[in-house]
């Protein structure tokens, strides 16, 4: 099989875009985050809300949200972990890209302002409310053989789960993306050692995740691999979809750093 060879031209035209927008990204002067969002989590207008499922621990589910709209990830029963993947509705071979989300925005701690990315360098959701920034991109969520390892058999892990989900959704394990994992204050230590860092977490901690384009999204409400609780105990966590709301201009997660700027811009191509 012959390689495709570029022309000279093709080349020097693509190292110029490159080159373009690596100046314009050493050029944009990030924007600072804010402080956490405020405790306890406010009240959502009633006629706001489309939809509310509380996951009890152990046990998936997915739900179709449309562009524009909010899902608020609530720990309103005490403390869990819960992973979460993503697909575009449209396109379910574009998902939920962790390793892009960390490596464009320079940064493994998400948090209010920030945004997370598919795979095809377009923006999925923006975090416009997150009241801890306790959240896993590194680990994924648990598996059969780190929760036999742990607690014995028997018991639901997150990979199982999110096989079971995909096959519902009409897709295969292999189409599973990393998952993120919410309220799971994983941070790497100085020896380049994962490390569990309770002090980020807060009684009745939450998030808001606000969607980008129309996306099918699962949740395992499973415990995390370094969960320090030696009990299997993860508690329920309730999901409130709420109505998409007007988006200002200058809205954060839209125009904090270079990298979001150019997200929402391949969001905005995508859509012509």
């Amino acid at each position: 099989m012959q390689h495709l060879r570029r022309s000279p031209e093709e080349i020097a035209a693509n190292r110029a875009r490159y080159e373009d927008h690596q100046r314009k990204g050493l050029e944009f002067a990030p924007k600072a985050l804010p402080a956490p969002s405020p405790l306890p989590a406010p009240p959502i207008d009633p006629a706001l809300v489309l939809h509310r499922e509380t996951l009890p621990g152990g046990w998936y589910w997915s739900t179709r949200v449309k562009t524009g709209e909010t899902l608020r990830i609530a720990q309103e029963q005490g403390f869990s972990a819960i992973s979460l993947i993503a697909w575009n509705a449209a396109e379910t071979s574009e998902r939920l890209n962790l390793v892009d989300t960390v490596k464009v925005q320079w940064t493994t701690a998400l948090s209010k302002g920030r945004v997370i990315f598919s795979d095809m360098g377009r923006v999925m959701f923006s975090v416009t409310e997150d009241s801890s920034g306790a959240h896993d991109c590194l680990m994924g969520g648990s598996t059969a053989a780190s929760n036999e390892a742990k607690y014995g058999q028997g018991l639901r892990n997150s990979r199982d789960n999110f096989i079971l989900l995909a096959t519902k959704a009409g897709l295969d394990r292999r189409d599973i993306p990393a998952a993120l994992t919410l309220f799971a204050p994983i941070r790497v230590d100085a020896d380049g050692k994962f490390a569990w860092k309770p002090e980020l977490l807060h009684d009745g901690d939450y998030i808001h995740l606000r969607a980008e384009m129309d996306m099918i999204v699962g949740f395992s409400n499973c415990p995390h691999p370094l969960d320090p609780n030696p009990h299997y105990a993860p508690k329920p966590v309730t999901v409130t979809r709420i109505a998409a709301q007007p988006i200002a201009e200058d809205d954060l997660c839209r125009t904090a750093t270079a990298e979001a700027v150019r997200g929402f811009e391949n969001n905005a191509f995508a859509n012509l």
